[in-house]
């Protein structure tokens, strides 16, 4: 089985001690699709344990970080297979010269909050094999600008998608797809990340 790194979120218990967590619901998805998640904490060992990896998935959060930035930047260079999610999105394209902005009307509650418009030479286009997808939408940043290939926009012009087309898998989604894993179209962007760890 295929070995999904998950990068871990600092954290709070309710007692108030310090924790990384990793998301239930990605893990979920990493499960249902046949790998198996293992949450990694950016300490500094960290490197080691990427590369024990088959593939990452950075998650959404709050906070940037510099050593989230510092890893990603090592996992572009080695090449491997990285998914980024909402932050981890914006994570990947921060690290490719862009900016963020503020967005006032796509933090909602909603399964299927609004539309994306997906590029059809994309690779999120082989994924989704459709030039439009019904997402969720909870963030109140998005990427203003970025090097890297824009995939998928919403009707508003925001960035919702990322890719490097040079990479094995190098991919940002700004909507959450692990806690729509019920609906068939959200799934197969886990199920493609995972067959495509198969292959190397």
């Amino acid at each position: 089985m295929c070995i999904v790194g998950i990068i871990t979120r600092k954290s709070k218990s309710e007692e108030g001690h310090n924790t990384n967590i990793i998301y239930t619901n990605i893990a979920k998805a990493i499960y249902i699709n046949g790998a198996i998640p293992i949450g990694i904490i950016l300490n500094e060992d960290y490197k080691k344990i990427i590369d024990f990896c088959d593939g990452i998935i950075f998650q959404g959060g709050d906070t940037i970080e510099q050593y989230d930035l510092d890893a990603l930047s090592y996992i572009y260079d080695k090449d491997k297979p990285v998914l980024g999610i909402c932050l981890g999105m914006q994570l990947m394209g921060l690290l490719f010269d862009g900016e963020l902005k503020k967005v006032n009307n796509h933090k909602k509650s909603l399964d299927y909050a609004h539309v994306v418009y997906i590029d059809k030479y994309s690779k999120l286009y082989d994924i989704f094999k459709n030039n439009y997808l019904k997402v969720n939408s909870r963030h109140n940043d998005a990427l203003k600008k970025t090097k890297l290939n824009i995939s998928a926009i919403s009707s508003d012009n925001i960035i919702e998608g990322i890719e490097a087309k040079d990479k094995k898998f190098f991919i940002g989604v700004q909507w959450h797809p692990e806690d729509m894993i019920y609906d068939e179209s959200s799934n197969k962007i886990f199920k493609y990340f995972i067959e495509e760890l198969k292959k190397y």
